[in-house]
């Protein structure tokens, strides 16, 4: 068992299509029915993993997808349960897949950033999309 303080880390991504539709950018969110709130898909990293390996990971165990990594965006630290926890994320462009609800996610969305802002439930993970965000009006 953990000490109380010992870190807890994890990794996920901001994870983005373009429209079959309009070829708009789309950003996918993930309903977590035991928090019951939307955010990136995301998870705790296994003993030794590498950040960036558990965040593709996790987008494939939560969303059926698979996807390329882009870059590094800023790592978000908060406390849960009376720890410190650090999410490692990187902007990564779904090439594929199907969603089936599992246990841990029983609900994806494909937004526009503006309804992605919205739906949110964590502030934090607004900021993530408006990094996503600046990384295209860069490109």
């Amino acid at each position: 068992m953990s000490a109380p303080s010992e870190l807890v880390r994890a990794a996920g991504c901001v994870l983005w299509r373009r429209s079959p539709v309009d070829d708009s950018l789309e950003i996918c969110l993930v309903h977590r029915p035991k928090y019951d709130d939307w955010s990136h898909p995301k998870g705790k990293l296994k003993r030794g993993e590498d950040a960036l390996a558990g965040a593709l990971r996790e987008v494939e165990e939560e969303t059926g997808h698979t996807c390329e990594p882009g870059p590094r965006l800023p790592s978000v630290s908060y406390f849960t349960g009376g720890r410190p926890k650090v999410v490692h994320y990187w902007a990564a462009r779904c090439t594929g897949g199907r969603f089936q609800p599992n246990r841990e996610v029983d609900r994806l969305l494909w937004l526009s950033p503006a309804a992605a802002r919205s739906r949110v439930t964590q502030p934090r993970d607004r900021t993530l999309i408006d990094e996503l965000l600046a990384h295209f009006s860069r490109a």
